[in-house]
């Protein structure tokens, strides 16, 4: 579990996240959504610890990390997996070859037991018998998995997401929050996703937290965020024609 309490952190004299506290539960997919410029990305940054903010807690399972030292630091980013926006994948390596890497960087396993670990993790994601392609040679979808794959190589406590259907079909989209849902339940892990689709807070948003320039707006999941009655959450999920005919259809018709 990671708990966020009064956090605060601005820029040129702009405060961007105004005394945000926040809970993201273990073995369930947390999302933090908001409208471009809300401050979720900084709140994920600051959790993460590539921002510091000016005041506040950041809790891994009660380890404050504003409190850690270098080597606590240092510690505590090896039970971190992070899937970025762009995948972020290596060109001049194959597909196994950037899943090996955080093996190669940060564990102290044998080689063998690094390709074992590699050729597990994508085996978990579906892709046995790619190992040898590189990125240019598989699809966004495919090079998404990869990411996850690589993400999870170290086996990570927490999972860090940052838009991770941005740039994919929608059939792809639901692929990626399936996988993502299924390692999170399957090994327990924090995961926190910073995303903007709703498709996937109706999919899979077990933990929603909707960020509202710089505030935390409003907290729920999936079944809930339908009924609330929050101005600014309303105007973000039904800001298309077929979410507010959603919408219309659970009012006259009940769940």
């Amino acid at each position: 579990m990671i708990e966020v309490k009064n956090l605060t952190k601005s820029f040129d004299g702009k405060t961007i996240l105004h005394d945000v506290s926040a809970t993201f539960y273990t073995g369930k997919t947390n999302l933090i959504i908001g409208q471009s410029g809300s401050g979720k990305t900084v709140l994920m940054k600051s959790i993460v610890g590539l921002v510091r903010p000016e005041q506040g807690e950041i809790l891994y399972d009660g380890r404050d990390y504003l409190k850690m030292n270098a080597e606590q630091v240092k510690a505590i980013r090896k039970e971190i997996g992070m899937l970025f926006q762009g995948s972020a994948l290596f060109d001049s390596e194959t597909v196994l070859g950037n899943v090996m890497f955080p093996l190669v960087m940060f564990s102290d396993m044998s080689h063998e037991e690094q390709l074992e670990r590699a050729n597990f993790c994508l085996s978990r994601v579906n892709l046995t018998g790619a190992e040898n392609k590189y990125p240019s040679e598989i699809s966004g979808g495919m090079q998404k998995r990869v990411a996850i794959a690589r993400a999870i190589a170290l086996n990570p406590r927490y999972l860090f997401c940052d838009e991770p259907n941005s740039g994919l079909d929608p059939k792809t989209s639901i692929v990626i929050d399936e996988l993502l849902s299924d390692i999170t339940h399957e090994y327990n892990i924090t995961t926190i996703i910073n995303t903007h689709d709703m498709n996937s807070v109706l999919g899979i948003g077990e933990n929603i937290i909707f960020i509202e320039k710089g505030h935390r707006a409003w907290v729920g999941d999936k079944n809930r965020i339908f009924k609330t009655s929050n101005e600014a959450l309303n105007d973000f999920v039904f800001a298309t024609r077929l979410f507010q005919e959603v919408k219309d259809y659970i009012v006259n018709h009940g769940e």
